[in-house]
């Protein structure tokens, strides 16, 4: 498959999280530049908050606000090699001190944290988020990549109005989160083994064990290679479309364990969402170059739970 891609966002941080709204706009996060920020039509760029840490991912809830996962600033930014215009994430700076699960207010850009942390230990770095149908939300904590290792991260389920955040599963670098067509399932990209997961779910933050108790789910796929896997969206078909870091691109997923990779010319093309009357519209999220790609995608996209 080859897009005809158009840009219709430049001169950007680090984008992240789209969701195409219905007015025709496409609210996304930076997290480089630390904000959240809508793209109208013919281009118009506005920052609807300032989110200072990290805005690494982004969903419309039940009432019509944005939620985000804020890595909190777990990232630094850094040129990559002598690719002139590329910037990636590098070491983690001093000033990192935890993430959080934030509440936007469309309207007037007001922030309410909602979560910080999990029985009295702060959250990693949250990263990625999916309503269900039910008005609760699904979001990832990718964890920590120290020098000697990995801090393993994980999959969580909370409620909009703070007071209930269940762990669900520990990932080692869990990264994109998203639903099958019919709820029951939860797809979960980790990061660094380019593998995808499946977990089936039995309740509100509750999914069926792995095989074995290294396993938080069962395995669609685990790509070749040095890939990385990034953040996700579902097609109504139930294919899963991950965004994929240095083979830059989005990973088409089947549930069949069968992979095709759409080219984007950005190493670290990190998501997507769909939208448009039928679906089919997509945008992406070419992060390294500061750029979002719109084009047509050949099957219509899942919709979410909710809009704005």
């Amino acid at each position: 498959m080859t897009l005809s891609l158009e840009v219709v966002a430049d001169g950007l941080g680090f984008p992240e999280g789209p969701v195409a709204m219905a007015d025709g706009s496409l609210l996304f996060v930076d997290i480089k530049s630390q904000t959240l920020s809508r793209v109208r039509t013919g281009g118009q760029l506005d920052v609807v908050a300032a989110l200072p840490g990290g805005p690494n991912g982004l969903a419309i809830g039940p009432d019509g606000a944005a939620y985000v996962c804020n890595n909190g600033g777990v990232y630094s930014f850094v040129p990559f090699g002598d690719q002139g215009g590329v910037t990636v994430p590098g070491p983690r700076p001093a000033s990192y001190q935890g993430g959080s699960v934030q509440r936007v207010d469309l309207a007037t850009g007001a922030v309410t944290t909602l979560y910080e942390s999990y029985n009295g230990a702060r959250l990693l770095a949250p990263d990625d988020i999916v309503f269900d149908a039910a008005g609760g939300f699904w979001f990832t904590d990718s964890g920590l990549q120290e020098p000697d290792g990995t801090r393993h991260g994980a999959l969580y389920y909370a409620t909009i109005d703070g007071t209930c955040l269940v762990h669900a599963a520990t990932i080692p670098m869990p990264n994109g989160a998203g639903l099958s067509p019919d709820g029951k399932t939860i797809y979960v990209s980790d990061t660094i083994f380019g593998r995808l997961w499946a977990l089936d779910i039995v309740g509100p933050g509750k999914v069926a064990p792995g095989a074995l108790p290294v396993m938080p789910g069962r395995v669609v796929q685990t790509l070749p290679g040095f890939q990385w896997l990034d953040s996700l969206k579902v097609e109504a078909g139930g294919r899963i479309c991950v965004g994929t870091i240095f083979n830059g691109g989005i990973s088409v997923f089947g549930t069949d364990g069968s992979v095709e990779h759409v080219a984007v010319p950005d190493l670290f093309t990190t998501n997507l969402c769909f939208g448009g009357p039928d679906m089919q519209d997509v945008w992406i999220t070419a992060s390294s170059t500061g750029k979002i790609y719109q084009a047509r995608w050949p099957r219509p996209g899942l919709k979410l739970a909710f809009n704005a």
